[in-house]
């Protein structure tokens, strides 16, 4: 059914999921959400599966007119959310009704919200995905950022999920600084003994080259042994490729599925969304862990978001 109509589009609103995992190797970018938790705990709010579309709303967003009553959550950054130009609650599990009028501001923490939707944003599937590439014109709506006067339709929602909210503690905070932890390589051996103690020891900060493809960052340059050129591989997400000249540049969700510059470190899954939060201006610095402490980290992230999904649905 039809949930909304754009009213105004926002600087960039996308339809996203968790991205289209499986297809790197024909040069298809994952995409999908740039913070992963926001997107999974506004779908789990709304009772829709972990990977359901959302709309992926960046520093401005919409205005949108809602039909038929249903529920929905905002996560994410604090974008300035209204309805019917009242606040509207975040990180929790909100009914509007036909006619109602969603909006959404400048940011106040944060730069990218979710809206999720009971039954999920229904776009046509692309290789297993909603997501948008925005560069390929592939999936979400017609392939582009949404437009005023689009309309949006959803999925058959679940029926009797609690209106709940998320406890305190599992509210992000998001900064201006972050400390993002890095497991080292794949070619760390690529640079000298002082390059790497420069990355480990330097703040940077995100410079105006930053969007869903990668943060390039200004910072102390980053010293190679024999320069930054091999024969491209794969870019997980997370990737710190350092170019000729130091400058380390963080890929990100609509990264290029290879690449020919030496890679000195990987920022771990679950730093990423925060990194997501992040803005031109703020400021990193880079903690090593080993990939044991990666995995660990990543196994007690799937065990919060477990415990979501029960606190959420236990009163069904």
């Amino acid at each position: 059914m039809e949930v909304f109509e754009v009213i105004q589009p926002g600087f960039l609103t996308t339809v996203q999921d968790r991205g289209r995992h499986g297809y790197q190797q024909y040069g298809v970018p994952v995409s999908g959400a740039m913070d992963s938790y926001a997107l999974t705990t506004a779908n789990l709010l709304v009772g829709n599966g972990d990977g359901a579309a959302c709309l992926e709303m960046t520093v401005l967003g919409p205005r949108l007119r809602v039909f038929g009553d249903m529920v929905v959550a905002v996560t994410g950054a604090d974008l300035s959310p209204t309805l019917n130009s009242s606040p509207l609650a975040m990180w929790e599990a909100v009914k509007v009704c036909s006619g109602d009028t969603i909006s959404f501001g400048h940011p106040r923490k944060g730069c990218r919200g979710y809206l999720a939707v009971a039954g999920g944003i229904d776009v046509p599937e692309v290789m297993g995905s909603r997501s948008t590439y925005i560069l390929s014109r592939l999936g979400g709506l017609e392939g582009r950022q949404l437009r005023s006067g689009d309309r949006l339709r959803s999925g058959r929602a679940r029926a009797g999920m609690p209106l709940k909210k998320l406890p305190p503690q599992y509210i992000p905070e998001y900064q201006a600084r972050n400390e993002l932890r890095v497991v080292l390589g794949p070619q760390d051996d690529y640079f000298t003994e002082k390059g790497i103690h420069t990355f480990l020891h330097s703040e940077y900060m995100i410079s105006v080259q930053a969007d869903r493809m990668g943060y390039r960052l200004e910072g102390p340059p980053i010293e190679h042994k024999a320069g930054a050129d091999i024969v491209s591989d794969g870019i997980p997400a997370g990737a710190v490729q350092v170019p000729g000249d130091g400058l380390p540049i963080i890929l990100l969700a609509d990264r290029q599925t290879t690449g020919g510059y030496v890679k000195v470190a990987t920022v771990s899954t679950v730093d990423l969304p925060k990194l997501a939060q992040a803005e031109m201006g703020h400021r990193v610095r880079f903690l090593q862990i080993s990939q044991e402490e990666a995995y660990q980290l990543l196994t007690e992230y799937e065990r919060t978001i477990d415990a979501l999904r029960q606190y959420i649905e236990q009163d069904r």
